[in-house]
């Protein structure tokens, strides 16, 4: 339905304040329920790609990535029913790893709830519990009163997800002319950016100042609030260690003589653990000191000194006990820190770092150079290394790659270049998070580094990659199970394997069906050359490689190598 004069339909107006908001691509799926929202899309001069994924979590997840490399709002948006349930995996991993997200699905019309019509479901209370907030659309000015709260809570303070609920009725009905602005500010992250108080920043410099031995761990807190600078000048004034979670890598360049890299249970080892456990004050910096980045709080041990800075209130101090608490946006309390902090850095700090990475090395590179069949992790690592550009983006999905990532992809510079999903690990996001990541950053080389049970959740998305010729470089760790399970079995549960074997794939065969590139390697010494082919392709390019099966590796994670 039109509206006509100075009014506009709830479609329209939606579309209308995306815009506003500086929004340039939603990711989405079609439904019954969305069709007045995808009219206005199609008629309407707004500026926004609207990007097709083939299911909604996938689209979640590439708003996810998107949103991480671009600094702007992710939208994804869905209809009501099971449009609504297969969005909410995206939208949990979101809001838990701090992601500007909004999610918009379609509801079926008002006037029908509780006549037990198609779809229906009470989006409010479903996505009540996993997002920042939510809300259900409301008729006339108060639609736009609420699609400027929904901005206003996903990039300010601590970002998250947030959802809106459409009716079909509310997208039809008039909104007012004059309720169609916003404030752009609010279309990127962080907005309002909170300052430290002054008497906590000293207490943190003055803990900081009495150290020995102190440790940074960054999290993704410092990627998202652009900390890096900031944390690297502070760093080297005081000469301390800077360790990341897997969420915070590239928070320091992983080459700076000061950065120890990946610490915890998912890429950290055995090396790393001890550089923590030396530490004498720990600075937990955009970290929630959760179970992965402690080792189910381990490491540090408690007792060890803390300060303890988050735009988060309710994450200081409630796994160790601290000393200095700072809540503000990351990079303005380092800062404020830089500002305050006298006399020379600390003596030692490099040479500590630079024991533990040739610690790692030492247990990487035979590995790393090996010929074995089948392939090594390390070798597949080594080789991505060197073949990749400095600038690439590397998508890791939570299951084989991950740990292998985090501990010996060596980021070569700061910022965010490793995308991965770690506030849930769900499997089948490393392949849609690399469109979004592609899209984000249409200049980079983006690759997408999945295990074959991840792939095979998501490759109906190698035909959303294809549609758009999306020049991303797919590698799929064959090893024909879900390694990650299969490895805890054999190291809890005495090697009793259950339900977790599947059939082999021919995955590079099943890339050429979507009219792919692909190749199939089985050789590490054909490994290098099939990476050099697929990286001068310009299109997308799939490599289905089959690797040592993780129960057989030595990954990096400490219960396994325990």
């Amino acid at each position: 339905m039109r509206t006509s004069g100075n009014e506009l339909n709830g479609a329209e107006a939606l579309v209308r304040l995306l815009a506003l908001h500086d929004v340039r691509h939603v990711f989405g799926l079609c439904g019954d329920t969305s069709l007045p929202f995808y009219d206005a899309l199609a008629r309407l001069d707004h500026g926004i790609d609207h990007i097709l994924a083939r299911d909604e979590r996938h689209a979640a997840y590439m708003a996810d990535a998107y949103a991480k490399l671009s600094g702007r709002v992710g939208v994804c948006e869905g209809p009501s029913g099971g449009g609504a349930t297969y969005i909410l995996p995206g939208v949990v991993e979101a809001n838990e790893s701090s992601v500007p997200l909004l999610a918009v699905t379609s509801d079926i019309a008002r006037p029908s709830r509780g006549r037990f019509a198609l779809t229906e479901l009470d989006q409010e209370a479903l996505f009540r519990p996993v997002t920042k907030w939510n809300a259900v659309l409301e008729e006339g000015a108060a639609l736009a009163r609420q699609v400027r709260r929904a901005f206003r809570e996903t990039t300010a303070g601590r970002s998250g997800a947030v959802h809106l609920s459409f009716p079909f009725d509310v997208q039809t009905r008039p909104v007012p002319e004059e309720e169609i602005w916003a404030d752009a500010r609010f279309g990127r992250c962080p907005a309002l950016a909170a300052a430290p108080d002054r008497t906590d920043t000293a207490r943190a410099v003055e803990v900081l100042a009495s150290a020995r031995r102190p440790v940074a761990i960054c999290g993704g807190g410092v990627l998202l609030s652009g900390a890096g600078e900031a944390l690297r000048g502070l760093a080297e004034r005081a000469g301390f260690a800077v360790a990341t979670t897997v969420s915070g890598q590239g928070s320091l360049a992983e080459t700076h003589p000061l950065c120890l890299g990946v610490v915890g249970s998912n890429g950290g080892r055995p090396e790393t653990r001890a550089a923590i456990e030396d530490a004498d004050c720990i600075l937990f910096i955009g970290c929630r000191a959760g179970s992965v980045t402690t080792e189910r709080w381990r490491v540090p041990r408690p007792g060890t000194r803390t300060i303890h800075i988050d735009i988060d209130a309710g994450v200081i101090g409630v796994n160790y006990a601290c000393d200095a608490g700072i809540c503000a946006d990351a990079r303005l309390a380092l800062e404020a820190m830089l500002d305050l902090h006298e006399g020379p850095p600390r003596p030692g700090a490099a040479a500590a770092v630079k024991a533990v990475w040739d610690a790692k090395s030492a247990h990487f590179g035979p590995l790393a150079g090996s010929d074995a069949r089948p392939l090594r992790p390390e070798r597949l690592i080594a080789e991505l290394q060197r073949a990749l550009p400095g600038d690439a983006i590397v998508c890791a999905d939570a299951g084989t790659p991950c740990p292998y990532v985090s501990a010996y992809f060596r980021v070569p510079a700061p910022g965010r270049s490793i995308i991965t999903n770690r506030a849930h690990g769900a499997l089948g996001y490393a392949l849609p998070a690399a469109v979004g990541a592609q899209i984000a950053r249409p200049g980079a080389r983006v690759a997408a580094l999945m295990g074959d049970g991840s792939f095979g959740m998501s490759a109906g998305e190698l035909e959303t990659v294809m549609r758009l010729g999306l020049p991303i470089l797919f590698v799929v760790c064959s090893n024909a199970s879900f390694g990650w399970i299969k490895a805890g079995q054999k190291a809890s549960f005495d090697g009793r394997f259950f339900g977790v074997d599947f059939s082999g794939t021919d995955h590079a065969a099943l890339a050429a069906a979507f009219g792919m590139k692909a190749a199939r390697v089985e050789d590490s010494r054909a490994l290098r050359g099939a990476l050099k082919s697929a990286i001068r392709h310009d299109g997308p390019f799939l490599l289905d490689v089959v690797t040592q099966p993780l129960e057989d590796a030595r990954a990096p994670v400490s219960e396994w190598i325990a």
